[in-house]
């Protein structure tokens, strides 16, 4: 067995497969990546998509490359383990994907004519998902929608799966009426079950809220962990200054300090 690929620098993405292969030889390749399976590598598949979402947040572009290839790996990961398996190999994940750009998209691999608005393409590449689900016995309206997605993002896809059907609030101020309504039911609550459910029912009502503004709750949510982040980091600094620590401290003097941090902020943006 040559080793000429395996070390081909410029050798591209049957390098990358080969390189796979050799890891997963039950002989002479590497005892942890043997053991794997489908469900063990899915966590890490997740994991590396946020990496590369976080990478484009932070504009870090010279890390994108690598957290890139880090997702990349995950799917030769799958198809190496499926080609295994007799399933598919990863010529049939890349024509699957192909076959599906083309076919969603007759506008410009077709004869469909280009000269139509966003909203119109959208509409059609709806038209064109719904055929797809009917075509494999998806008949319920919130059929295929992955359960695996962060919790956030699938309430969304669900909510505008419902409301393509008529089930929705009109406007904004009616979702907000039920955030404020469902605020109301948590604070009622009497039982640890009771919160865990009024809880749920808030936070997913939360994410109709946002729909409806056109605001993605997970950007917003990261933006506020981002924005936390920053605050009481600059906490942490003044009372560096200082010589103490947040634990020297007390909740009324980093309550100030908060303040004083993003004063600051307000002051430097203006």
């Amino acid at each position: 067995m040559s080793d000429e690929l395996i070390f081909d620098q410029k050798g591209g993405m049957p390098r990358l497969l080969e390189i796979m292969r050799r890891l997963r030889d039950p002989e002479t390749g590497c005892p942890w990546d043997i053991e794997q399976d489908f469900a063990s590598i899915a966590p890490y598949t997740i994991e590396e998509a946020y990496e590369v979402a976080d990478a484009i947040e932070r504009e870090a572009w010279d890390e994108l490359k690598g957290e890139l290839g880090d997702l990349l790996l995950q799917t030769v990961y799958h198809t190496q383990m499926s080609e295994e398996a007799g399933l598919f190999s990863f010529d049939d994940v890349a024509n699957a994907i192909s076959d599906k750009m083309v076919a969603r998209h007759p506008h410009v691999f077709g004869d469909e004519s280009r000269d139509k608005s966003a909203d119109q393409q959208v509409q059609d590449w709806e038209t064109v998902k719904a055929a797809e689900r009917a075509s494999k016995a998806q008949k319920g309206t919130l059929d295929g929608v992955a359960l695996g997605l962060p919790a956030m993002t699938r309430a969304v896809k669900l909510q505008k799966r419902a409301a393509r059907v008529g089930f929705d609030w009109p406007n904004s101020d009616h979702v907000l009426d039920k955030l404020v309504e469902e605020a109301g039911e948590i604070r009622d609550a009497k039982t640890a079950a009771e919160q865990f459910e009024e809880f749920g029912d808030f936070l997913f009502v939360a994410a109709n809220l946002a729909r409806h503004m056109g605001i993605d709750p997970e950007e917003a949510l990261r933006a506020a962990n981002a924005k936390f982040t920053r605050r009481f980091e600059g906490i942490e600094a003044r009372l560096a200054a200082d010589g103490r620590r947040p634990e020297d401290s007390d909740l009324a003097e980093m309550d100030a300090l908060w303040d004083a941090v993003k004063a600051d902020e307000k002051s430097s943006a203006d």
